[in-house]
């Protein structure tokens, strides 16, 4: 009713039948009660699996008609095998240059905290070295003094840097060294006599700190250089990076920090997302109150990809009580034009010149892109176009339209290709045409093969104790053989068999042409012996000689044969020629008198077995002028059959030679008590099984007479 075809797969034929379900469903859900809300849960939960079939057939249907053209497929196969790869280069080169300038950022900020380490560290050693000298040269311990590190101090700018002296591991105050810090009482255990560089988490806060120890008279001297990490130097630190957030003792498992920071916080979690962010200062501070230290300023972008690059990394720190390894976070954020500078800070103009010449790169890159992309779509339109041109051509073919040309301006495969379905349009319209006038032909041959048919008697003839039979089969749709039964009187019988040069039309009209004569000659005899007599009787007058000889006259087979040579050889081709067999049987007498002009000898099979040939005659018929022919007489007796056959019937050949005279006397010898169609249909089937598969080389043609059955 919907003229619309059934579903077909699956996934088709289950959504057709769950949304039949589904509306069933949901109409049953207006029910009121408790089976309305049965019916409604079942349709809900039929959408659910409904809804992922419909979208898969509405996928199908979106890319079945969008893949439908060739153009579509192709620009799907450009863009998946250049597109991609350059997609795929880019994604890679994007991801590798960010994990680059992040590493590069926390390189730059590691390096930037190591050198102040190390100066602190290397200001440390002075100290102590000093210290131990005054002690080693008898200065009292009260009198111990480091003139010149309050200076120092300030002139680097770090108020909250402060120096811690133990001799003998007691802590002494010195001159000029400040008081000594209220966190560093005393020395930890793990200290010992090694000295030590780094960074330490003691009472909540992180500390640059350096140890170093001298012997002076057997007293060890150790000085502590310590300084917090704050906001003044975390933003030295961080000069022309960007911002440096350090988190104190966290331990970093994946994408997740837990932060540990006292004064009244135990513990906080956060989530660092993996491609970096952008936390502010204020935003860091509040959530991990003094524990947490920010510094620098991230500036704006100079350019649309100067993009923020933020990247952790984990910072050792000790434990200042234990001694013990614990990770701090790192967490930089920076752009690409900062650490650009970075990088090339000792030659910022070469560094310009590397900026510049890989922006060309790129440029120079992209438009090779560009172009390659407008050369595959040029190379798409060529090829569509000519899928478009083939498509429309068949159309027009289809309907019928054979004048319908492609036009070709290009040379390459698909310009050959629409020529040559160009060259197939005009040979179809040619072939068409040759088939119109073949079917005019053959309606023609067929009208000529009925004129034809109608030429020939008779297939069955009983004259008296007579039976005669013939019968042609044509190789091509007219024959140029020829066989009539002549029936001049009840007591009189004409036999005529002949095969004309030559096959087709021009065989059969030379045929029809030795018809008409043989008839014309035959039955003229007959016709002037009557009128003849008419005319003596009327005059009183009786001569039975001249009766006898104008019946004679053209009665006798040899002077029908002379009277159709002359004939023949003035009226046709000297070419053409027919090859003929004439006979005239006495029906009452049993005397058959022939004359056989060239024809194959038709044989007079015996009751007893043995064959007479009747070759009695002379050459061929219409090739040679005033030729005469011999006559021969035979009487035929009961039992005795007359064959006379053109040479379509000996001449067959296969792997094993000819059909032969000798195949055909035995199969008509073997079949001879049987009726005369039935005779000539068993030559006929044996000589096909003969030729086999092969084409009927020639005309085949067979007349049997017969007096009476053979006694069995």
């Amino acid at each position: 009713m919907l003229r619309r075809p059934a579903p077909k797969g699956w996934v088709h034929r289950s959504a057709f039948w769950l949304l039949l379900t589904y509306a069933a469903s949901a109409l049953l859900g207006f029910l009121p009660g408790r089976w309305g809300g049965g019916f409604q849960a079942i349709s809900d939960l039929l959408l659910v699996v409904l809804l992922p079939l419909v979208a898969v057939l509405l996928f199908r249907y979106i890319f079945g008609r969008f893949l439908w053209k060739v153009r579509n497929r192709l620009i799907v196969t450009y863009v998946l095998m250049g597109l991609a790869p350059v997609v795929l280069f880019v994604t890679l080169a994007g991801t590798s240059l960010y994990i680059f300038s992040g590493q590069f950022a926390i390189f730059a900020s590691a390096a930037e905290e190591h050198a102040e380490l190390v100066q602190i560290a290397a200001e440390n050693r002075v100290f102590a070295s000093h210290l131990a000298r005054e002690i080693a040269a008898g200065i009292p311990m009260e009198k111990l003094s480091l003139p010149g590190a309050r200076e120092l101090v300030t002139r680097r700018n770090f108020p909250d840097m402060h120096l811690a002296i133990f001799v003998e591991g007691k802590q002494v105050q010195v001159k000029a060294a400040g008081p000594n810090p209220q966190d560093i009482a005393k020395l930890p255990k793990w200290v010992g006599s090694k000295d030590f560089e780094g960074i330490v988490f003691d009472h909540g806060r992180l500390y640059l700190r350096a140890i170093d120890s001298d012997e002076a008279k057997g007293h060890r001297v150790t000085v502590i250089s310590s300084l917090p990490l704050g906001q003044k130097n975390v933003d030295q630190i961080a000069a022309g990076l960007g911002t440096v957030t350090i988190l104190p003792s966290a331990d970093i498992h994946g994408t997740k920090t837990v932060a540990t920071v006292p004064e009244g916080r135990s513990s906080v979690n956060i989530k660092i997302p993996r491609g970096g962010g952008k936390p502010g200062r204020e935003t860091l501070a509040t959530l991990y109150g003094k524990g947490a230290v920010v510094g620098g300023q991230l500036p704006k972008a100079r350019h649309f990809f100067d993009v923020p690059v933020t990247f952790p990394a984990p910072l050792s720190t000790t434990d200042w009580q234990t001694g013990q390894q614990h990770e701090a976070l790192l967490y930089v954020t920076s752009r690409p034009s900062l650490l650009y500078e970075r990088l090339f800070n000792t030659s910022i103009s070469m560094g310009y010149l590397l900026r510049d010449v890989l922006i060309g790169l790129a440029i120079f890159f992209g438009m090779l892109e560009l172009l390659a992309f407008y050369g595959a779509m040029r190379l798409n339109r060529t090829i569509t176009k000519s899928i478009r041109d083939l498509y429309s051509a068949t159309e027009a073919i289809d309907r019928g339209d054979f004048e319908h040309r492609i036009v070709v301006k290009r040379r390459d495969q698909l310009a050959a290709l629409s020529q040559s379905f160009n060259d197939m349009t005009a040979s179809l319209a040619r072939l068409l045409q040759e088939q119109k006038e073949k079917q005019k032909l053959q309606s023609e041959l067929a009208i000529a093969q009925e004129v034809q048919a109608n030429l020939f008697p008779g297939a069955n003839l009983q004259l008296g104790g007579l039976e005669v039979y013939g019968t042609c089969l044509p190789a091509r749709t007219v024959s140029g053989d020829y066989y009539d039964f002549l029936v001049l009187s009840e007591k009189s019988l004409g036999i005529a068999l002949g095969d004309i040069s030559g096959k087709g039309i021009s065989a059969a009209l030379l045929m029809a042409t030795l018809h008409s004569a043989v008839r014309a000659y035959r039955f003229a005899g007959h016709e002037m012996a009557l009128a003849a007599q008419s005319l003596l009787t009327k005059a009183g007058q009786q001569n039975p000689e001249f009766e006898v000889e104008s019946g004679r006259l053209f009665t006798e087979p040899a002077r029908i044969l002379r009277l159709l040579n002359r004939h023949l050889y003035r009226s046709t081709q000297p070419e053409k020629y027919a090859t003929l067999f004439l006979a005239h049987l006495e029906v009452e007498t049993r005397q058959l008198t022939y004359a056989n002009g060239g024809q194959l000898p038709p044989l007079l099979l015996r009751g007893d077995g043995s064959v007479d040939r009747m070759d009695r005659g002379g050459a061929v018929v219409g090739l040679i002028d005033n030729l005469a022919y011999e006559q021969g007489v035979e009487h035929m007796y009961p039992g005795d059959i007359l064959i006379a056959y053109s040479d379509g019937v000996t001449e067959p050949e296969n792997d094993f030679g000819d059909f032969g005279e000798e195949r055909l006397v035995e199969v008509v010898q073997r079949h001879r008590h049987l009726p005369l169609d039935v005779i000539a249909n068993q030559v006929l089937h044996a000589l096909r099984g003969w030729i086999g598969d092969q084409e009927q080389p020639d005309d085949i043609t067979l007349v049997l007479a017969r007096y009476g059955h053979a006694e069995g």
